[in-house]
């Protein structure tokens, strides 16, 4: 029992101290410039390349997805342009 007690206090401390550096690490950050956010816009790009130089039409899904990633990609450029 005590090591469960010992164990739960010793994690709560743990995570504390996380919660403590991740709180003083948002506050003390140099704007991000999102690599996600570009990681995401190069993978569309390709994506959009793959659908445009495909053999066949995926079930007629080909039109619809060209069209929702090209929204997709504009929404993204634009949330970066928007980057303070």
């Amino acid at each position: 029992m005590t090591r469960k007690v010992f164990g739960l206090v010793s994690s709560g401390a743990w995570i504390g101290l996380a919660v403590v550096f991740a709180a003083h690490w948002a506050q003390s950050a140099p704007p991000a410039n999102h690599p996600n956010i570009r990681n995401a816009i190069i993978a569309l790009r390709e994506a959009r390349q793959e659908l445009q130089e495909a053999r066949h039409d995926f079930c007629g899904r080909r039109a619809g997805a060209l069209r929702d990633t090209q929204a997709a990609l504009d929404q993204l450029e634009r949330a970066l342009d928007c980057n303070p």
